[in-house]
């Protein structure tokens, strides 16, 4: 539905009821303008890739204060130590059976390897248990290819996660079998022979091993290689460096609420990128949608509860932004009446999902139903909340997500074409009406989504099934 005909549909809404005739304002204001994408064009065209500890993302952050100040929003900077690494210079080909360059991009946060770098054959693996059952004499010595094909269809967010543990876990798993290296498959819905970055984490128990994501169409031909009975030799030379932690900042913004303002009603997105692309759809976008939210709330009447506004520091490889949020903010999580983030893509909303207690997507379809279905935003189902929510789970706050089509997403994600030509304007602002409505009837309708009982796994603990 274009925006003419939402706006029409708009008119007929909210006439008796003030809080609804706000989120309306808010909507129709939202889906006139073009604030958002210009916002978004100057962080991704003029800032561009900012990855925690680069100077871009302070500028990032002194842009996003500026935004804030400007549109008259209390605005501060919370101190956050951000991890600084360097990906350098990369380079990877086969060397036999014959010659052939290989897409490749250093995981984040990845070891490099020596200047002359590694060259090594491989053996190319579909699983954990596959690597296992080869074993240490089969893998020692070797650089390990996981090839795990990630087909598009069904929930891309919700499948994400299959895949996705292989780029995470995998150099740890493999070295401690005595592997040298890994590449994994680029976790991605599609390519051009592009390959697509994300963070791993070394275990404390394994070598740390230098590491790379290869694109989808390399990982598929080393396979066949292989399979065809020959032994495979790559080389690859990752420049990667990491320097100590420097000081970096969440920008949080305010707006007092009227009636409550000790009760918190908390949006958010995470302001760094990684330093390929320029982070149009991970997570600019998002920062856009939170940035115009709060202006459109702040120049209208207060609502009921505080908003908060959070552009969390270092997301993409540490989650530093979101645990010192939590640190600081400790004595106040029981007053987070809802946290909702805007963290999947720059695409049109399609509803809401999240973490709560009993009853909570129906409470939440109840309250948001009457506006958002002009915008074509109902659907309502249980979640996790996004990545810099996920420390508030040991409180039991309310976790929301901002759901937008994902279909995509995951093409561009963590890779060179995040960029701005990726988001369409039109579709923007129908998500920021529907991030800047959906905020507004939180803070403002006297109902509370139930909170729930956390998790093992959100309190910080093993659960019984990971206990030795």
């Amino acid at each position: 539905m274009r925006l003419a005909a939402l706006a029409l549909l708009l008119a007929t809404i909210g006439c008796g009821d003030p809080s609804a005739q706000r989120a309306r304002a808010i909507v129709e204001e939202a889906l006139a303008g073009d604030t958002a994408w210009e916002r978004l064009r100057v962080l991704t065209d003029t800032i561009g890739a900012r990855l925690a500890g680069s100077e871009a993302e302070l500028k990032a952050i002194a842009w996003a204060r500026a935004e804030m100040e400007k549109d008259g929003v209390a605005v501060r900077l919370e101190p956050v130590m951000v991890p600084v690494w360097r990906r350098g210079e990369e380079r990877a080909a086969m060397v036999s059976p014959t010659s052939q360059p290989l897409a490749i991009l250093g995981l984040g946060g990845t070891v490099g390897t020596s200047a002359e770098g590694l060259t090594a054959p491989i053996v190319v693996v579909g699983s954990f248990e596959e690597l296992d059952a080869l074993g240490a004499s089969k893998v020692a010595g070797r650089i390990v290819v996981y090839d795990v094909p990630w087909v598009r269809g069904g929930e891309e967010f919700k499948e994400y996660g299959t895949v996705v543990r292989f780029r995470g876990r995998g150099a740890s798993q493999a070295a401690k079998l005595g592997a040298v290296g890994v590449l994994v498959r680029s976790v991605a819905t599609a390519s051009l022979r592009s390959p697509h970055t994300g963070a791993l984490r070394y275990a404390e128990d394994a070598p740390r091993i230098p590491a790379a994501a290869v694109s989808t169409e390399d990982a598929a031909l080393l396979r066949r290689l292989v399979e065809a009975g020959q032994e495979v030799r790559v080389t690859m030379t990752l420049g990667a460096t990491q320097e100590p932690d420097r000081p970096s900042s969440n920008v949080v913004g305010e707006i007092p609420g009227r009636e409550r303002p000790d009760e918190i009603v908390l949006i958010g997105a995470h302001l760094d990128s990684w330093d390929v692309g320029t982070g149009a759809v991970d997570d600019g976008a998002g920062c856009a949608m939170v940035l115009e939210t709060m202006r459109l709330i702040a120049k209208g009447p207060p609502p009921r509860r505080t908003v908060r506004a959070v552009l969390f520091a270092n997301e993409e490889n540490g989650l530093r932004g979101g645990r010192a949020y939590r640190e600081t903010h400790e004595l106040e999580m029981d007053r987070h009446v809802a946290a909702l983030e805007a963290d999947s893509g720059g695409a049109r909303a399609v509803g809401l999902s999240g973490r709560m207690g009993e009853g909570g997507v129906d409470l939440l379809a109840q309250m948001m139903s009457p506006v958002l279905s002009t915008l074509q935003a109902e659907r309502f189902r249980e979640g996790h909340g996004g990545a810099d929510l996920s420390p508030l789970g040991r409180h039991g706050v309310v976790r929301l997500n901002l759901d937008l089509d994902s279909t995509h997403y995951f093409d561009w994600h963590h890779s060179m074409a995040d960029t701005l030509d990726k988001v369409d304007p039109q579709e923007l602002q129908q998500a920021t009406a529907t991030l800047g409505a959906a905020t507004w009837i939180l803070a403002e309708d006297p109902r509370t989504l139930p909170r729930y009982t956390p998790t093992d796994e959100e309190l910080d603990r093993p659960s019984p099934a990971r206990r030795p």
